[in-house]
């Protein structure tokens, strides 16, 4: 470890990441922690961060659509393992986050002991799960698949574009928002149709929202 290692916590809960904080810096002090609220943010963190060595991820950032921020993020950054921390603790959640790239999965409902077990397992290259998780489910759709490798293929401007449209953004929206022109994002927008090889707006956000977090939204 060098004397820059950082760790990433990005959650859109500033009380939750204070005290997970708190937790590691008790646990491993000898690591800078560096706090982000949101996909730009963390984006943006990772990019500028010298010596990341380990992202905790709340997989429901605002700027991400359910999966997608892990997705990109595991595609971008291969070398930088993520832990994703959730309160969606049930087996298919933890199943579809290890398929989708994380390197752990830690419920938020665990023990602080658990965070510094998580972290040593994970840097020293292990995964983690939580106690009694089944991996026999450790399965996924072919389709939520197939999404998942149109978005890890996806530039940051058109992952940016692609969740903003599966928000219900309008064109002109998006531009606002990115600061961008319309022309752009209808050249992204198409791009991302041939990539997911649908021919509407509505096609594009059914086929994205498989990577809902909520198992209710995936179609099977």
């Amino acid at each position: 470890m060098s004397e820059t290692s950082t760790i990433i916590i990005a959650d859109d809960h500033p009380l939750f990441r204070s005290a997970l904080k708190t937790a590691i810096t008790g646990q491993l002090p000898l690591y800078n922690i560096v706090e982000a609220q949101d996909i730009d943010s963390l984006q943006a963190s990772v990019e500028t961060t010298p010596d990341v060595v380990l992202i905790l991820l709340d997989i429901q950032m605002p700027g991400a659509h359910g999966f997608s921020g892990l997705i990109h993020l595991s595609a971008y950054h291969p070398t930088t393992p993520v832990i994703v921390v959730s309160a969606h603790e049930t087996p298919e959640i933890i199943a579809r986050a290890m398929s989708h790239g994380a390197a752990g999965f830690l419920p938020k409902s665990s023990p602080l002991e658990s965070i510094g077990d998580a972290i040593h397992a994970v840097l020293e290259g292990q995964l983690w799960l939580p106690d009694n998780f089944d991996e026999s489910v450790l399965s996924q759709c072919d389709e939520e698949l197939k999404v998942a490798s149109v978005i890890s293929t996806l530039t940051p401007k058109q992952f940016r574009v692609a969740t903003m449209l599966a928000q219900g953004l309008l064109n002109k929206q998006i531009a606002y928002e990115l600061n961008i022109t319309e022309a752009t994002v209808k050249a992204h927008v198409t791009e991302i149709f041939r990539k997911l090889g649908v021919n509407s707006r509505t096609q594009a956000v059914l086929a994205i929202s498989q990577l809902d977090v909520h198992p209710n939204a995936i179609p099977r």
